[in-house]
């Protein structure tokens, strides 16, 4: 069984970085929500003010981490001639709001940089490329980002287990097992029986377990998976037919009636909608 505790996520749902500042932030700098992009904004020196529209109001002053998973109007205050060093990035989570990652994290993360264990080197190199004009300057800080939000990731599971959601689950010993399965195989006949089996815990145990730190019973978890990889199956332009097997439906009359009660649109009626807000976010007739 696949162990990797965020490669299937990553692997459907993949994340991009796009930088978007780099050296010094002088003064009052607002930051207006962007539909469907979070930030990363990484301050590599310099003293930082941090406001909130709920008036919540930090002081950043040392090399640290802020990251804001879905558009999140903030406000940074710096020196108005020294200013705080920054590298910021734009952040998209593949089928935004659907991305089960999107869903799980906190809207505002602030982390010391020296919290990152074994990062040091990547973010050196960050650093060094975001500050200088070097060909292919772009690209290479935008992967680097993706790495720095991998790293986040795995900070925030190895924090985890005192809090509840899918980070909790995947922070867990035996119920990431589970997910992993889930996650990697949507397809499969997966009982409760089974994926208790998975875990090495009894059924009661296991249903218990996974309701207390994930916050909804394995069923539902399942089930809500299955359908958000059917919806970006459908995205993608594969027929309904083609995708009951690997959604672990039994007929396309049975995947309907799901989609239908969770979206409230049958999976025509709902790709025909998505369609036409695409097209028409384009300016396509």
């Amino acid at each position: 069984m696949q162990t990797d505790r965020l490669e299937a996520l990553l692997n459907r749902f993949r994340v991009s970085a796009r930088l978007f500042h780099s050296g010094p932030l002088c003064g009052v700098n607002d930051f207006a929500p962007e539909q469907g992009r979070g930030q990363l904004h990484l301050l590599s020196g310099g003293d930082l003010g941090v406001e909130h529209p709920d008036g919540t109001a930090i002081n950043v002053v040392e090399p640290s981490l802020l990251f804001y998973p879905r558009p999140y109007a903030h406000r940074f205050v710096s020196d108005a001639t020294r200013g705080a060093d920054m590298a910021c990035a734009f952040i998209e989570f593949g089928d935004g709001a659907r991305n089960p990652l999107t869903a799980a994290l906190p809207a505002f993360v602030l982390l010391p940089l020296s919290a990152l264990d074994g990062a040091a080197p990547v973010l050196d190199l960050l650093f060094r490329e975001a500050f200088a004009q070097r060909c292919g300057r772009q690209l290479v800080v935008d992967r680097l980002f993706e790495i720095v939000l991998i790293q986040i990731l795995r900070q925030l599971m190895a924090s985890a287990p005192e809090r509840s959601g899918l980070f909790a689950g995947l922070a867990h010993p035996q119920l990431s097992r589970a997910l992993i399965a889930m996650h990697g195989e949507p397809g499969k006949p997966w009982s409760l029986a089974t994926l208790a089996e998975a875990c090495g815990m009894s059924r009661t145990q296991f249903a218990e377990t996974f309701r207390t730190q994930i916050g909804i019973t394995p069923g539902d978890y399942l089930a809500g998976w299955r359908l958000t990889v059917a919806q970006q199956l459908l995205d993608e332009g594969r027929a309904l037919k083609h995708i009951v097997d690997e959604v672990g439906y039994g007929s396309v009359a049975a995947l309907s009636r799901a989609f239908k009660a969770q979206t409230g649109a049958s999976p025509r009626d709902w790709r025909k909608a998505r369609e036409t807000g695409t097209n028409a976010a384009r300016g396509v007739l």
